[in-house]
């Protein structure tokens, strides 16, 4: 077996914006929000300190004092009671952007979207519809505040209801026109939607260096529901991934001659995107944040099994545990490391063989 030699980065530079209005993950957020209830008077934001406080990580900032306490407004600290309005209010003919302030708290009113909200059409044989954006903000990475009900990776509960739409940015151009395409869907096609917002992401700012300011970008683009976007065109190796995953894969693969694949849906999975990439190269890592057991890098390698892709697949996931309090989280979260490590483990393989 030869040694693997580095690669120069064959990643294309991620574009921001040249005139000023290069954004953060919660600016563009905003700027997607205010756009939305701008256009359409039937949107309603909503949620646990979203409107006075402009939410915890200041999202919904400002949108109070534009829009109107109507449009704009707290609800009580009751998970059940948000979703219960959203599906209320989506029933009355709005179309209701609620926020659940973080995904572990989801689990204490999942079956609103589960035995509710998901499954009106398909009893009501089409003749009901509630379709509505559910934002959530989740995942791990938090610097300074953590614990499991801050920093939760479960997903499954979302994937496993049919029918829900999974939108799932990781870059601030990505997240204004996922947000509008979710909301487009919602209103005309009355699908629930759930929006997962990388908060580790909100704030950030830069890529490679301090400094850089390449994780900025204009609140435009397309984003279609059930396309991904990939960054670069390298012949060995691609990696699936998405949300925190994406920026810590492009760290990863900047000296490797790699393709970087953000998935952006998590449901539908862009199943077409996927196997072309893959194809494209023969050789997969999916970087996974969620866990081994039950996340998402399982229904992508299965599609990928069942789609007929005969190249090498690899995963590389957290670990299956709650994520705990301080340094402790990084014994359980994926680290940009181990993302290196395996694409490096799944490159010697093919140089083997």
């Amino acid at each position: 077996m030869r040694p693997l030699a580095p690669r120069a980065s064959m990643l294309r530079p991620i574009e921001t914006s040249v005139d000023g209005d290069a954004l953060t993950l919660a600016q563009s957020i905003n700027a997607a929000l205010a756009n939305a209830l701008e256009r359409d008077p039937s949107v309603l934001v909503f949620g646990e300190d979203v409107a006075v406080k402009g939410g915890v990580y200041g999202v919904t900032r400002g949108l109070q004092r534009r829009f109107g306490a109507a449009r704009v407004f707290d609800t009580l600290l009751d998970e059940t009671s948000i979703l219960g309005l959203a599906l209320g209010s989506a029933l009355s003919g709005f179309v209701p952007v609620p926020e659940i302030q973080y995904l572990a708290y989801l689990h204490n009113a999942e079956d609103q979207l589960r035995g509710e909200a998901a499954t009106l059409q398909f009893f009501s044989q089409g003749r009901y519809r509630n379709g509505m954006v559910v934002r959530v903000a989740g995942y791990g990475y938090q610097k300074g505040f953590g614990g499991h009900f801050h920093n939760d990776n479960a997903l499954g509960v979302l994937r496993d209801i049919p029918g829900v739409v999974i939108a799932s940015p990781g870059r601030p151009d990505d997240a204004a026109a996922m947000l509008h395409a979710c909301i487009e869907t919602a209103r005309h096609d009355g699908t629930v939607c759930v929006y997962l917002e990388p908060i580790a992401l909100y704030h950030t700012r830069d890529l490679y260096e301090d400094g850089d300011e390449r994780w900025l970008a204009p609140a435009s683009g397309d984003a279609p529901v059930g396309a991904a976007r990939t960054y670069g065109d390298g012949t060995d190796l691609t990696i699936l991934t998405w949300a925190n995953g994406l920026r810590m894969s492009l760290r990863a693969a900047r000296e490797l001659n790699a393709r970087v694949v953000d998935l952006r849906w998590l449901a539908p999975l862009p199943l077409g995107d996927i196997l072309r990439e893959a194809n494209a190269t023969g050789n997969v890592l999916v970087v996974d944040e969620t866990r081994a057991t039950g996340g998402v890098s399982e229904g992508i390698v299965t599609a990928l099994v069942d789609a007929g892709f005969d190249g090498a697949i690899r995963r590389a996931a957290s670990r299956d545990s709650f994520i705990p309090l301080g340094d402790a989280a990084n014994l359980v979260l994926l680290s940009e490391a181990e993302i290196e490590a395996a694409a490096r483990r799944t490159l010697e393989a093919r140089t083997a063989h």
